[in-house]
């Protein structure tokens, strides 16, 4: 019931147009680097306020985190306003929620006005469980929304009749197919005088009058105002690196034996459950999430595809797989992302740290920063600032967190595995001692053995296998590579050193 291919569903259905790389200079208002569902919405937004932009992409557009999202659009992010509460206070908390449920309602009024046919659904999420260390906690969750005036409850029903002891509802949320809603965005850019690129690198950014992001191939976009919506930001003038870590989790799509009553879900506890339904060629189907880990801190991936196949088969029945993909998401020290201005009083602006939850989070962002941009008032500014250090939790999570980047460190400079080439197993990534140094070998089924060195090309800590992807991780800031050390996802631009081909 494998599925080795590990490709999105969405793809089957949309697909964004293809575009030529930047090869010269361009010059816009503002320049967007990200072709993900930030970044284009930010430059849609713009572009309907009349100034012009550029949109660079690294590889396609929407073949990171948006291409392999489960796609809710909701602003039930797990168990999170009771925490907000005690962390930030009420106030603020009330703020994040409202963001999100404003970013909600623009996607809803988008769809409708435009007439967008993107298999939008209004849905009720649920957050359940069944580990008696999570009821308590998810009743608090139905208090603070009773204290933030969301509307939800702590529920004794679900539509999915499967066994829990809490759940929480929120109601009014939505579900649609990312492709399908992004596509009409990115014809009415090109159509109004936005200029996008694909393959095109961005390496470092050249301050001045105007901003210029000069990339990889040595090409230039020049603009009063750059948005960083990379993912990772590529260029780390706010020491990112030492305030987000990276995480995988992983969704199957399945033909299911028996029908789905509707509603979104997700567990408290861990290993994370996510349900939903989606349709693909007129037909519902599922979308199973979840068995999210470390970015490489975890080497037998291919487990976690298998827990999930386990999980449906139990509760649905599974007619067929359809399709199995990976996602990789960042996670901020306070759990609320870093939307604005890289550095006050420059026209630079970063968003990420989306823990997960991009559909909203992104759209949050491109609201936020294309206000910023056009010199209008947000009343989110501040809560989502880059420049925010909240002592509570950050701190301690700062500090457990790169103690934790320390220790992965050093340990990955220790490690050794395999001595013998000939000793390796193929179609699997193993970790060998390559004339004294750590070095990383895949042999392909007809005997050709890749060797590249393991030290990521970022900040210098060691990739780890990914078997499900086959792919080298860096567990550190989330880079990973292919086998042949070409970069798959950043931060890093430069790839492994290859140190040895047979």
């Amino acid at each position: 019931m494998s599925n080795k291919s590990h490709q999105p569903m969405w793809k089957e259905e949309g697909s964004a147009p293809s575009f030529p790389a930047l090869k010269e200079t361009a010059f816009a208002d503002t320049v967007i680097v990200g072709g993900g569902i930030t970044g284009i919405v930010s430059a849609y937004l713009l572009t309907k306020a009349g100034k012009k932009v550029v949109l660079l992409e690294s590889t396609k557009l929407v073949n990171g985190t948006t291409g392999h999202t489960t796609a809710k659009v909701t602003s039930q992010h797990n168990l999170i306003y009771d925490q907000l509460i005690q962390t930030i206070g009420e106030q603020q908390a009330r703020l994040y929620y409202e963001a999100n449920q404003e970013a909600l309602q623009w996607v809803r009024r988008v769809i409708q006005e435009n007439k967008i046919d993107c298999d939008w659904e209004d849905e009720t999420a649920f957050v359940y469980t069944n580990a008696d260390k999570e009821t308590e906690t998810v009743k608090n969750e139905a208090e603070s929304y009773k204290q933030l005036g969301i509307a939800g409850s702590l529920t004794d029903t679900m539509p999915w009749k499967t066994p829990f002891k809490e759940a929480v509802s929120m109601e009014g949320q939505g579900q649609f197919h990312p492709l399908k809603f992004l596509s009409p965005l990115i014809q009415y850019i090109t159509e109004n005088g936005g200029e996008i690129y694909e393959s095109t690198v961005a390496k470092d950014i050249e301050k001045g009058d105007r901003q210029t992001v000069i990339t990889k191939d040595g090409a230039k976009a020049i603009g009063d105002h750059i948005v960083i919506a990379s993912h990772f930001p590529f260029y780390d003038d706010g020491f990112y690196f030492a305030k987000m870590h990276a995480q995988r989790s992983y969704v199957i799509a399945i033909k299911p034996k028996t029908a789905f009553p509707g509603g979104m879900y997700i567990t408290a506890e861990t290993p994370t459950r996510s349900v939903r339904s989606a349709r693909l060629h007129g037909e519902e189907v599922l979308l199973i999430g979840g068995e999210g880990h470390k970015t490489g801190k975890k080497q037998g991936t291919e487990e976690n595809y298998q827990a999930l196949i386990n999980f449906a088969e139990k509760e649905f029945g599974i007619e067929q797989l359809l399709h199995s993909w990976s996602a990789q998401d960042l996670v901020t020290l306070d759990n609320i992302p870093y939307i604005g201005r890289l550095r006050k009083d420059e026209n630079i602006y970063v968003a990420t740290g989306f823990k997960k939850w991009g559909m909203t989070s992104s759209i949050v962002s491109a609201l936020l920063l294309s206000d910023l941009i056009l010199n209008k008032q947000n009343r989110y500014a501040e809560l989502f600032s880059p420049e925010r250090f909240t002592a509570d939790p950050s701190i301690r999570n700062f500090v457990k967190q790169n103690s934790d980047v320390a220790g992965t460190f050093i340990k990955g400079k220790l490690d050794r595995l395999f001595r013998e080439q000939e000793a390796l197993p193929p179609n699997k990534g193993v970790v060998i001692n390559w004339e004294g140094k750590r070095a990383g070998a895949f042999k392909e089924e007809d005997g050709t053995v890749h060797i590249v060195d393991t030290t990521c090309t970022h900040l210098g800590c060691e990739c780890e296998w990914n078997e499900a992807e086959r792919t080298w991780d860096c567990p550190c800031h989330g880079s990973r590579f292919a086998v042949t050390g070409e970069v798959v996802e950043g931060p890093a631009i430069e790839p492994l050193r290859k140190i040895g081909r047979d």
